[in-house]
């Protein structure tokens, strides 16, 4: 209840069965373009015989890479350089937009460092595939929010304000 007015509120999260695992050993996509650990979390809200309901969806950054464990705290990824990444991506992104629509893709990782290469990888695949449905922001969350500087989330939100709208 808020204000006096009730609703429901349901939060449903729906794990993939391809390419589950545990963090570090599974990563990346299959050849069907199956993204590891791959979750859809849909919230609905019921109200006065209204609905309305948002998906998100989140998983392994769509290409070929690995990042095996060893004594590292954070072991390096490994861009797999044998393989089309292409073929896979797109097959991703077709059932993406088959079951969702339009994408807004959120990239999280760090912009430096180890993961610098997947994030560079990963905008370079979305403008090769130059598809409209698909639009690509990232935003260094360790960078901006190090500290528990939350309120620097504004900055993401100011950017996907628009998309979110629509």
């Amino acid at each position: 209840s808020i204000n006096g007015k009730c609703f429901d509120w349901l939060l449903v999260s729906r794990r993939s069965c391809f390419r589950a695992g545990v963090r570090y050993y599974v990563r990346g996509i299959d050849s069907e373009g199956h993204a590891a650990n791959f979750v859809e979390t849909e919230q609905i809200v019921h109200y006065k015989g209204s609905k309305a309901s948002f998906v998100q969806t989140r998983g392994s950054i769509p290409f070929f890479w690995s990042q095996r464990p060893n004594l590292k705290y954070k072991p390096k990824p490994q861009i797999s350089k044998s393989v089309n990444h292409m073929d896979g991506f797109q097959r991703h992104f077709d059932s993406q937009i088959i079951s969702y629509g339009k994408q807004m893709i959120v990239n999280l990782v760090n912009q430096k460092g180890s993961e610098k290469p997947l994030e560079q990888t990963f905008a370079k695949m979305v403008n090769s595939m130059g598809n409209g449905m698909v639009r690509y922001v990232a935003f260094d969350f360790h960078k901006e929010c190090s500290r528990m500087r939350w309120d620097r989330l504004q900055i993401l939100m100011d950017q996907l304000a628009d998309q979110q709208d629509e």
